[in-house]
């Protein structure tokens, strides 16, 4: 066991006692290195680089169309309470002579996602991402979350949702591009496909 994961451990047990709770009783008794288990893997993003994953698989092409990753789930950790943000991504590129993996879009996500985070900014790093390191001509970010820290406290609100974007080249300047992106993460795509 790592010395961080015994501080975290060792923290989790102070809280629980300051709950109230008796660490040592069965139930609990192995909740705080549970709980450091599940905190290290939910922040393991902190620890890989974006860069490193995007071209591992980048490839020449000709294609100039767009590339659309859509309904990539993911689950982070607000950094304002640590409860859980619950979402789904969709992300597209307009190649520049490189395409890359498919699968690896998904990956950047959760990568950011891994981190305390708020969703703005999780937004931004994505995007900021994919066009500092594939260079396409542009790249469209929207993410469609739910908070808990906004259902299961505060202010309660369980059907509330929240969307950000963000918007790089084409995207931005060309409303037609930006349109189609919008109307193909709007579509209704058949579950059979």
């Amino acid at each position: 066991m790592s010395d961080k994961s015994k501080k975290i451990e060792a923290a989790v047990r102070t809280i629980l006692e300051n709950l109230g709770e008796d660490p040592d009783r069965e139930g609990l008794l192995k909740t705080p290195h549970r709980v450091a288990k599940a905190l290290e893997f939910l922040t393991e993003g902190y620890h890989k680089d974006p860069e490193e994953i995007l071209k591992k698989a980048l490839f020449t092409s000709s294609n100039d169309e767009m590339v659309l990753v859509r309904d990539i789930e993911f689950y982070s950790l607000c950094e304002h309470h640590m409860l859980p943000i619950i979402g789904r991504a969709h992300v597209a590129y307009i190649p520049d002579g490189k395409v890359v993996g498919l699968s690896k879009i998904p990956r950047v996500v959760n990568l950011f996602a891994r981190r305390l985070q708020i969703q703005e900014q999780l937004t931004e790093q994505i995007a900021d991402a994919i066009s500092d390191t594939i260079h396409p001509k542009g790249v469209a970010v929207v993410i469609h979350a739910r908070h808990m820290c906004m259902e299961m406290r505060g202010v309660e609100k369980i059907n509330s949702t929240t969307v950000t974007s963000a918007l790089r080249g084409l995207f931005k300047k060309d409303i037609r591009t930006r349109n189609e992106f919008y109307d193909l993460i709007n579509a209704n795509v058949p579950s059979n496909f």
